[in-house]
Order: C-alpha cells, then structure tokens, then sequence
C-alpha cells in the first residue's frame, strides 16, 4: 500500500469473521496499512468496532482480546480524534453529498487525515469526495 488510506469500520469487523474470503482480503489491507504506516482510523472507528464486537460477535470479545486488539491493530492506525473541526467538516459533508451522520464523520475524518482511499462497502464505490475516494475492497475494479 503506497497511498494513505482510510478503514472504516465494517474492515475490521470482517477481519475477525473466520476464514472468509473478506476475512482474508481485510486481514491483509490491516497487515499492509500497518506495515507501511500508510493506514489511518479515527476514534468513531474504534468504538464503532469495539460496540459491534462485545455486543454482537458470538463469542462476544473478551477482555484480553479486546486489549490485545487494540494494542496490535488500533495503536498504529489512529491518528484521527474528535475535534470541533472534524464535526463542522461533517456537517458540511452530510449536507452537501446527503450522507448519513456517521458516514459524513468516516469521509470527514479521511480527508482530514490526507488520505486518498477510503476503504469501506457503506459507500458508492468509486465515489470522490475531493481526492478521497472511496475503494470497495471487495470488488475487483
């Protein structure tokens, strides 16, 4: 991975989903993002991540996990907090392209963050949002 690139949440959720083939995909983004320093979250990730895996992972994560996890994966990758600015960006985005909240708060924090990718399947693929755009891991194109 050579571009900065952004990872919303549902990556790290498929990335735990046993030996799938998104598990596969997403695992080896997560591994190259933090390889090469290249890959950013926010804070809105991590707590999406970690309300989706003790409240709906069956087995939910356990404590050492959830520790684990976010010293293994999260510590490298967020590099995006909450901020007055970030939230007016959002507002501006969420009215602007008509996204939801939480999506305006993902591509606020991307371009925030100078990325030019944003890895996420909530989006149109191939969508641009300045010189963010938005990358279906899971489509070929």
């Amino acid at each position: 991975m050579s571009a900065k690139a952004f990872f919303d949440t549902n990556i790290f959720v498929y990335s735990l989903d046993g030996a799938s083939a998104k598990a596969r995909r997403c695992t080896d983004l997560i591994a190259d993002a933090i390889a090469t320093n290249n890959g950013v979250v926010s804070y809105q990730v991590v707590q999406e991540f970690f309300n989706v895996a003790f409240r709906r992972f069956s087995p939910p994560l356990t404590l050492p996990e959830a520790e684990h996890y976010l010293a293994t994966t999260f510590r490298s990758l967020l590099k995006v907090h909450s901020s007055h600015a970030l939230f007016a960006d959002a507002v501006q985005l969420h009215q602007k392209h008509r996204l939801s909240w939480y999506d305006g708060l993902i591509v606020a924090a991307a371009i925030q963050a100078n990325c030019s990718v944003l890895y996420t399947e909530d989006l149109q693929h191939g969508q641009k949002f300045d010189n963010l755009r938005v990358v279906n891991p899971f489509l070929s194109s």
